[in-house]
């Protein structure tokens, strides 16, 4: 037994697309719509979040963790909390230093959110305990987290070698638009290091405050005048930088019965590599060799597939390497680069095997 009755709106409409034979059409349609729509759309691998983060440093030398916290850190996180947007406050208190690490609300803006931080720190300077320096602020953000991570390692060079050349290539990546503070990983610095002799020192009646001046005062340039001449402006300058530890042993410390008394007659000089604060080391299974590493944070260029853009990673680090003099000669064939992203392997795969060209 059936029972019909008279159909609205809604089942007419519906009776009608049912015995439709455009209704099959009209799916496909869509869904052909849907899929080239998606296809089309511009799409960022890795969208960017906004998330404010300042880092608040305040120095205050011979003071206790426990005097710090109560003279430096309290106060300084009240009225940071009185600042709009703040959503976390995350401190520390050590011996003779306060960190304050504070985070904004997500899609706070980020010019405005620091300049509020200023101006309320600013704006009570006065209440600074005795003692305190005045507060250090450094902002963050997630474009400072290394993307790149280019590795320069020799069984021919030492840190010290390492470090010049990586320290010519790093100059070249700081050139590259979109990228932010590069960090320099490892390696020794040059150093110009001076041991003085205490039994000299003694017999020439020098003391070492003496020594330092001598070399403060010889380090230095400084301008002497101008004059013109044949229709050109000529500047004149006094004095010299030290650049050599030969400059160094030949500064004048003291003067001795009536006798110039050198640099070179109470220490030792000598020009290499400081002492090593960081220690990178390159290994394949097979010992390890010294290694200097550059990271590169936001390194980012830009790749189209169709119409979609995708950040990736610089896929040819060999380009900057091989910008400085020695690697473009060929001499240090021992030198290899790597580079692995720490966002995304796919993109890493590509910068390992461009930096290869090193080996």
């Amino acid at each position: 037994m059936s029972r019909t009755g008279k159909l609205g709106l809604a089942g007419t409409f519906a009776r009608a697309w049912i015995d439709s034979k455009l209704t099959p059409l009209v799916i496909a349609g869509s869904l052909l719509l849907g899929a080239f729509a998606f296809w089309k759309l511009p799409r960022e691998e890795e969208p960017q979040i906004i998330v404010p983060m300042v880092d608040v440093f305040v120095q205050m030398p011979g003071a206790s963790a426990r005097e710090v916290e109560e003279r430096v850190t309290k106060p300084m996180e009240k009225l940071l909390w009185e600042i709009p947007g703040v959503e976390y406050i995350y401190s520390t208190s050590s011996p003779g230093a306060s960190t304050a690490i504070v985070r904004f609300l997500v899609g706070q803006d980020e010019e405005k959110a620091i300049v509020r931080l200023n101006q309320k720190l600013a704006a009570n300077l006065d209440l600074i305990p005795p003692g305190a320096s005045q507060p250090l602020v450094k902002p963050r953000s997630i474009d400072d987290v290394p993307i790149l991570a280019l590795t320069f390692w020799s069984k021919r060079y030492g840190d010290f070698e390492l470090r010049r050349i990586a320290t010519q290539v790093d100059d070249t990546i700081k050139q590259t638009p979109d990228v932010s503070a590069v960090a320099l990983i490892g390696g020794q610095r040059r150093e110009i290091r001076i041991t003085l002799n205490q039994a000299r020192l003694a017999a020439y009646n020098l003391s070492p405050v003496q020594v330092v001046g001598a070399l403060g005062l010889s380090n230095r340039r400084l301008p002497a005048g101008q004059f013109a001449s044949g229709n050109q402006q000529f500047l004149m300058e006094a004095g010299q930088v030290l650049r050599t530890a030969d400059d160094v042993r030949s500064v004048v410390a003291g003067v001795a019965s009536d006798k110039p008394i050198f640099v070179r007659d109470v220490a030792e000089v000598s020009d290499g590599g400081e002492e090593p604060a960081q220690y990178v080391r390159y290994s394949e299974g097979k010992g390890s060799f010294p290694a200097v590493t550059i990271a590169a944070p936001n390194l980012i260029c830009v790749r189209r597939f169709g119409n979609a853009v995708m950040p990736q990673t610089y896929a040819n680090p060999y380009r900057w390497a091989r910008k400085h003099p020695r690697i473009a000669s060929g001499a240090p064939y021992d030198v290899g680069a790597g580079a692995s992203s720490f966002r995304n392997n796919h993109w890493a795969d590509e910068a390992e095997t461009a930096g290869s060209g090193l080996n």
